[in-house]
C-alpha cells in the first residue's frame, strides 16, 4: 500500500461515525448490511451516513452493492489488511516482536 492510500484510509476512519460504521460492517462480515441497518443499528441519520459511507467508500474501505431497493455496505477486507500490513512493516525494526507487559514498559526493558 502507498503512504497517500494509507493517509486516505486512515482520514477516513479518523471519525467516530465513520469507525463505528466501519467496525460494524467488519462484525457483519462479507454479507454486509443495508444502510437502513446500519442507521438504526448506529443511530445515525440517514443523510449522515450518506456522507461517511461516500467517505468511507472513497478510501475503498467499504463497497456498496444495489440490493432491489437498498445499498448493501460492506467492509473490504483486503484494503483493511493492506492498511495494517502498512502500518505494522517495520514493527520492531524487522525483528520478532515480542509483547511487553505495563512493568518492563516502565522500567524501561522493552523497545
Amino acid at each position: 500500500m502507498e503512504t497517500k492510500t494509507a493517509v486516505t484510509a486512515l482520514a477516513a476512519l479518523a471519525h467516530d461515525s465513520r469507525l463505528a460504521v466501519f467496525r460494524l460492517l467488519v462484525q457483519a462480515g462479507p454479507a454486509g448490511l443495508a444502510a437502513s441497518r446500519i442507521a438504526g443499528q448506529l443511530a445515525i441519520p440517514p443523510s449522515s451516513l450518506s456522507f461517511h459511507l461516500k467517505e468511507l467508500s472513497h478510501a475503498g474501505m467499504v463497497t456498496g452493492t444495489q440490493d432491489g431497493r437498498s445499498i448493501i455496505y460492506a467492509a473490504q477486507f483486503g484494503t483493511m489488511n493492506d492498511l495494517l500490513a502498512y502500518l505494522t512493516d517495520n514493527c520492531c525494526g524487522g525483528t520478532a516482536c515480542s509483547p511487553c507487559n505495563p512493568t518492563s514498559i516502565a522500567s524501561k526493558e522493552c523497545p
